[in-house]
């Protein structure tokens, strides 16, 4: 079978330009959840790059599960931790006490979002080239 792990940074790569373009608009709470999508690709990425496979959906586990000869900094995992944050509250309105969840991101979690994972992705990339 062939290995799809550009397909998956591709497609990541492509998700963080949607990301962006939802910030733009002021969509910030589907720019936050494309992101977490965007680095969660991109992870999944390096694993069937590495030859493995990946489960879930939790980005820093799929961090930590990197095999051991890929040095990661801790401050990655802690983007990743922020990124899992969005994971299902950007898109349910039960996930929040009151309110649907455009009114409980703005652009300062947009951008913290994009950045955090275009640094994944690049740090994948770096380690696919």
């Amino acid at each position: 079978m062939a290995n799809r792990a550009f397909d998956w940074l591709n497609q990541a790569v492509k998700d963080l330009e949607l990301a962006k373009k939802c910030r733009d608009n002021g969509h910030h709470e589907w720019a936050c959840f494309i992101s977490q999508q965007a680095a969660e690709k991109a992870v999944r990425a390096l694993h069937l790059y590495m030859g493995q496979e990946a489960w879930g959906h939790v980005v820093a586990r799929l961090i930590n599960d990197l095999p051991e000869e890929v040095e990661v900094e801790d401050k990655l995992i802690d983007k990743a931790k922020v990124l899992d944050s969005f994971y299902i509250p950007a898109r349910y309105p039960d996930s929040h006490p009151k309110g649907a969840p455009f009114e409980h991101y703005g652009p300062l979690q947009s951008e913290e979002a994009i950045k955090y994972a275009c640094e994944i992705v690049e740090f994948v990339r770096s380690k696919m080239a």
